[in-house]
């Protein structure tokens, strides 16, 4: 009976911190990728879903790893940084999924996290509302509720530009070498050289909603961009018009994200009326594949390592999942989270990603695997397998 009763207390303390506002069952879910909270109360979880597995260990690490002290101003950060994970990977066994996707940051990995404040527009009565490292890692752009765009130094922590011309928020960024692309609820794509004084600006006027997505192709020549109109529109580097314009899904397209192993393949996923994962082959403007997820997407990054990729979501099972492409058979499937995994950021060594959900907590996971290469060859011809 006792044994019972602790098992029923570490589940209480679990989901102790869940607000009833946030729970899926009490709140109308729709495809709005900018959650409305009231603070910043984030906590930090270094742990997975299947709990029941620790050891006794493992779970003090846990718990002493998303201690209140200065949570806050972790979680700020690695919701900013893309810099999240290095090293102290632990790996935890877990008999439901591969060895590789059940790690843990140790305590000792915890203190690598080296807090800053960057920015606080509070006091302008503005909010952030979408954050992009350039590639360099030297240059953050912030997008803003009113509509701005700012651009900061992160080393020296200074801002070094404030530039208009969204009427809106901005929810979307997108940095291609020195050019900064950004989306508003305007409707209204702008693309920006950010070293000449004033930027020059192009306008890319094609959604008929708010502009929830965008990502650069890897070749730089290709913009990709996902609305609330439920199009997925793609655009070169010198038209002011979509070269081409996919209308399948049926919800909002906010994940979005260009496969690094085989040219011109694009991946997209729609939101809660629409809960599917769709290839695209742009080299030649046709559907490839897709399949129903069964819950909103809300992310999708692409192994650097494998042919994989990751999505994230929402309503209704709030999961993760790793797919293996093209077969799009589930490679692993991790939860824990009890809202939409709205952020999704992936370490620059490709092995770990970070997660932040409505939940009001960051999770963190050991997905890919650098000694997982595929052994597929990286040709376009590959593209053309999988044409219906």
């Amino acid at each position: 009976m006792d044994q019972d009763y602790e098992r029923r207390l570490l589940r209480q303390i679990n989901h102790q911190n869940v607000p009833e506002a946030c729970n899926p069952v009490t709140v109308k879910s729709g495809d709005r990728f900018i959650p409305t909270r009231a603070g910043s109360n984030w906590s930090i979880n270094f742990h997975y879903a299947n709990e029941n597995c620790w050891s006794p260990n493992q779970n003090q690490r846990a718990k002493d790893a998303s201690t209140d002290t200065g949570k806050d101003a972790v979680a700020y950060a690695a919701l900013l940084r893309n810099e999240l994970l290095g090293a102290g990977i632990e790996t935890v066994h877990d008999p439901h999924t591969d060895d590789r996707r059940n790690a843990i940051l140790t305590q000792d990995t915890h203190s690598l996290f080296r807090v800053t404040r960057l920015c606080d527009l509070s006091v302008d009565g503005d909010s952030v509302t979408s954050v992009c490292w350039n590639e360099r890692g030297s240059l953050v752009a912030v997008g803003t509720h009113k509509g701005f765009v700012q651009i900061w130094d992160a080393a020296g922590g200074r801002k070094l530009t404030s530039l208009e011309g969204h009427s809106a928020r901005v929810g979307a960024l997108a940095w291609n070498g020195e050019q900064l692309s950004s989306g508003s609820r305007d409707r209204v794509i702008l693309q920006r050289d950010v070293r000449t004084p004033p930027p020059v600006e192009r306008r890319l006027q094609g959604h008929r909603q708010e502009v929830c997505g965008l990502k650069w192709s890897p070749d730089h020549q290709h913009l990709a961009s996902g609305g609330n109109d439920n199009k997925l529109l793609v655009w070169n580097s010198s038209s002011l018009l979509p070269v081409q314009q996919y209308s399948d899904h049926l919800a909002a397209v906010k994940a979005i994200a260009w496969s690094p192993h085989q040219h011109g393949l694009l991946a997209s996923g729609g939101g809660t009326a629409d809960r599917c994962l769709r290839f695209w082959n742009t080299l030649t403007g046709q559907a490839l594949q897709s399949t129903d997820t069964g819950s909103q997407v809300c992310n999708l990054a692409w192994s650097k390592h494998a042919n994989e990729l990751v999505s994230t979501h929402g309503y209704s099972q709030n999961q993760i999942l790793v797919w293996k492409y093209p077969s799009l058979t589930q490679v692993a499937k991790l939860t824990g989270h009890s809202y939409r995994v709205l952020y999704l950021a992936v370490s620059p060594d490709g092995e770990a990603i970070v997660t932040g959900a409505g939940d009001e907590t960051l999770r963190f996971w050991n997905v890919f695997s650098k000694t997982r290469c595929t052994k597929e060859s990286k040709s376009v011809l590959n593209l053309f397998t999988r044409i219906r």
